[in-house]
């Protein structure tokens, strides 16, 4: 009888050893269409595309960026001129030219409005003059009132040199999760899934809503929304996802290299897994052929990364086997331990017991 059992569990092993090592499946459901679909491009399981692939040597220029949450966007305004009526507040400045005044004490220069609203015509013209909250015409003939005091015939010209007033947008404005840039006291523009240039615009016709002829520059200060992928499947012992930022010059080879080369379970056969739209129907899958691109200098298969890109690297079958024959072996072992155990103890009972000494059972000192 025992010879016939361990020939069954020897036949279950085997089914099971031959299942997992074949393609590293979870389920016996999912076997054949792994082996169709996810076995290099080698063997004729997947698609290639026909058009031209950039690689090494052959590499192109993407197309104008898109902006997407995280990105770190900088923005500096060129223009930042206020709709009027503009109202004077503190620290802007005013620029004051006068004609017919006193020769000693002219009335010309930049004059800046203090923070309690008034700007200091000094003690020839009166001191200072409120002129918070007034427009540029206003305080212009609130000036020369008071000037007129003193010099009668004195005639004074207001030009708002430098407005304080009116916020300055400058520096990095990160993309928030909501696909928006905050400006302030302007508020937000929405700016994802947009080119620079129409990030530039849109932002421009939303401050128009405040400001004369707005302009401002827009640069990508933090690239964060670009990745690609680096899987490694570690036979059968998980697969880790490295997720790297993606540049636009990367190779299959950069991608490599940037984690740390390949791993000591994995094989030569790696394969690059390019995204494409549902409605296309076939996968698109590049074949790497590692020792062309590494020992022999090829160019190939040494392909331009491209956003999104997933590049998968194998293990080699017979370390994935061993990890499942293991897995398998492994209860079967610890349940032959202890019934080991059981039979050991037994017969010691039953040695002990022949000695007339049923029941002390010796201790086993190590």
């Amino acid at each position: 009888m025992a010879p016939r059992r361990f020939w069954k569990v020897w036949v279950a092993l085997a089914a099971v050893a031959g299942s997992f090592g074949g393609s590293g499946c979870r389920s016996a459901h999912d076997i054949k269409a792994e082996r169709d679909c996810c076995k290099p491009p080698q063997f004729n399981c997947c698609t290639i595309p026909d058009v031209p692939v950039p690689k090494e040597l052959n590499k192109v220029s993407l197309p104008p960026y898109i902006v997407e949450t995280p990105d770190v966007l900088q923005i500096e305004a060129i223009r930042v001129v206020p709709l009027p009526p503009f109202r004077l507040e503190p620290l802007d400045v005013l620029y004051l030219s006068a004609e017919n005044d006193f020769d000693q004490n002219k009335l010309t220069g930049l004059y800046p409005v203090d923070p309690d609203g008034t700007i200091n015509l000094g003690p020839r013209y009166g001191g200072a003059l409120r002129v918070a909250d007034m427009t540029v015409e206003e305080a212009q003939k609130a000036i020369e009132d008071k000037a007129r005091i003193k010099a009668r015939n004195v005639s004074v010209t207001v030009s708002l040199a430098q407005s304080h007033g009116v916020q300055q947008i400058s520096g990095q404005h990160i993309v928030r999760p909501d696909g928006t840039v905050g400006l302030g006291a302007y508020g937000s523009v929405y700016v994802a899934g947009l080119s620079l240039a129409q990030v530039k615009q849109a932002i421009e016709s939303h401050l128009s809503k405040y400001l004369v002829r707005p302009e401002v520059a827009v640069d990508v200060y933090s690239y964060n929304s670009k990745f690609y992928y680096v899987i490694t499947d570690f036979a059968g012992n998980g697969e880790q996802v490295t997720r790297l930022p993606h540049t636009g010059n990367e190779t299959v080879l950069d991608a490599v290299s940037l984690i740390g080369g390949l791993s000591a379970v994995s094989s030569k056969k790696i394969w690059v897994a390019r995204p494409a739209p549902t409605e296309a129907g076939n996968d698109q899958i590049l074949p790497v052929d590692w020792c062309g691109i590494t020992r022999k200098g090829q160019v190939k298969t040494n392909y331009q990364i491209l956003p999104s890109d997933r590049i998968y690297i194998l293990s080699q079958p017979l370390s994935k086997f061993d990890t499942y024959f293991a897995r398998v072996l492994s209860p079967v072992q610890r349940t032959l331990g202890v019934a080991l155990l059981a039979g050991s103890v037994n017969n010691q009972f039953r040695n002990n017991g022949n000695n007339g000494n049923v029941g002390i059972v010796a201790p086993i000192i190590p």
